[in-house]
């Protein structure tokens, strides 16, 4: 178990994992509100309030939602285009090299290899999240060319009094024009031999087969299972987890969202699995839905107003509600704590068949919106499925399950804990609680 620690630390810490992770986290506002805007443009009829014919009637048909669609066009749509440069600056940043220079060299070579249009425009099918892995793979390797290039002085060395500005650029500039021409020697031998794009290979070879296989229960499953088997050893699952997963779930989301806004119901819409369907329906209060935890402790220890676990669980019950739960995580504690082990583990996983499950088979509509993670249950549940009744019956259902699976072992905390503080006398027990607070 100890090398197993030591294994998944170094996976969380690897310098191109760390910065595909913080490449993802940088353009998430701009993923939130592509997300938000397709959901206004298509947001549903409460009764007698139609707020798309109401907009109509005011603005005309459409007219409005061209706000919303040349947001999509400045976030979702370039989706490719922005992981390229925030990926590849986030990894020169690491080497403590130019940044800037390094997210350039990305996003230029990135446009080079897309496809161009009849009319000499860039096609935007590969601009999007289907150019996510040519994205990933170019910036990691732009940036170690980068790397190596600066590293062996193939620059120009302005003298001194120079702007910082104007010396960087000029020492980027032997290495960019080196990266630039590889890039463009490598697009001419696939157009001349493979006769297609290397998004089109790409996409055929890697990222369809394993969007495929994201889409599928049991990789949904082995996805919470690992998450949480992490955070049980006090290592940040999701962060460790996230860089591999990002890529598989966000093209998921983005093709639900594309046939959402051209008017598909979201009943119809292909993808199940996705970041949102986890984020609302598994992780309701953080990884190992501990908001369901908080309210398993208020029903099992009522009477007892001072005792360690209700005094945590207040503690943490505000940041709770916002999916925040690091102060239950760390201060119940949930980390090596081995009467949490099972529930921690075995509520996502069950929660993921719940939901899966329901969104399989049309009972409730498949995600279609991206939230921030940090909404709070009920109202993520009726965002993500664009509006639906239904999302937030789901999460009312999956809390019901989650609390009683979680209440035996709340109990036998409590009962354990109770044990021990019978064997310290009143002082010892005061001292105990507040360090445990």
């Amino acid at each position: 178990m100890q090398k197993f620690i030591e294994i998944a630390g170094r996976i969380g810490s690897q310098r191109h994992l760390v910065a595909i992770r913080d490449g993802f986290v940088a353009i998430m506002p701009l993923i939130i509100i592509g997300s938000l805007a397709v959901l206004i443009n298509n947001f549903p009829a409460f009764g007698a309030f139609d707020f798309v014919g109401w907009m109509n009637g005011i603005f005309g048909d459409g007219n409005w939602q061209l706000v919303g669609g040349t947001i999509w066009n400045g976030s979702f749509a370039v989706l490719g285009l922005l992981v390229s440069f925030s990926v590849a600056y986030n990894l020169a940043k690491s080497y403590e090299l130019d940044g800037l220079s390094a997210g350039l060299i990305s996003a230029a070579s990135y446009i080079m290899l897309v496809p161009a249009t009849e009319d000499w425009g860039l096609n935007f099918a590969w601009l999007g999240a289907q150019g996510l892995f040519v994205a990933l793979i170019l910036s990691i390797i732009t940036t170690e060319l980068f790397k190596v290039l600066i590293r062996s002085n193939f620059t120009i060395k302005m003298p001194e009094g120079v702007p910082d500005g104007v010396a960087r650029s000029f020492k980027a500039l032997i290495p960019a024009s080196i990266i630039l021409i590889l890039v463009g020697l490598f697009q001419a031998l696939m157009t001349v031999f493979a006769e297609q794009s290397i998004f089109e290979f790409i996409f055929t070879v890697i990222q369809e087969p394993l969007q495929g296989l994201g889409n599928t229960l049991p990789a949904a499953m082995i996805v919470a299972f690992l998450n949480h088997l992490l955070w049980f050893f006090g290592l940040h699952g999701t962060n460790i987890i996230g860089s591999v997963i990002e890529p598989l779930y966000l093209p998921l989301i983005e093709e639900n969202l594309r046939l959402f806004q051209e008017g598909t119901s979201a009943f119809d819409v292909p993808y199940t699995v996705t970041k949102p369907f986890l984020d609302s329906f598994v992780f309701m209060g953080g990884s190992g839905t501990t908001i369901a935890l908080l309210i398993a402790i208020f029903l099992v220890v009522r009477g007892q107003q001072k005792h360690p676990y209700r005094e945590v669980a207040k503690l943490s019950a505000p940041a709770g509600l916002f999916n925040i739960n690091e102060p239950v995580v760390f201060g119940l504690p949930i980390v090596l704590n081995p009467i949490m082990l099972i529930p921690f583990i075995l509520v996502p996983v069950t929660l993921t068949i719940v939901s899966y499950i329901a969104l399989s088979t049309g009972l409730v509509p498949k995600t279609v919106a991206i939230v921030p993670w940090t909404t709070p249950p009920i109202l993520s549940g009726y965002l993500v499925t664009g509006g639906s009744w239904r999302g937030i019956a789901l999460q009312i259902i999956n809390l019901g399950i989650a609390v009683a699976m979680y209440i035996p072992f709340v109990m036998a905390g409590v009962r354990a804990l109770n044990k021990d503080m019978k064997g310290t006398d009143s002082n010892d027990y005061n001292q105990d609680r507040d360090a445990v607070v």
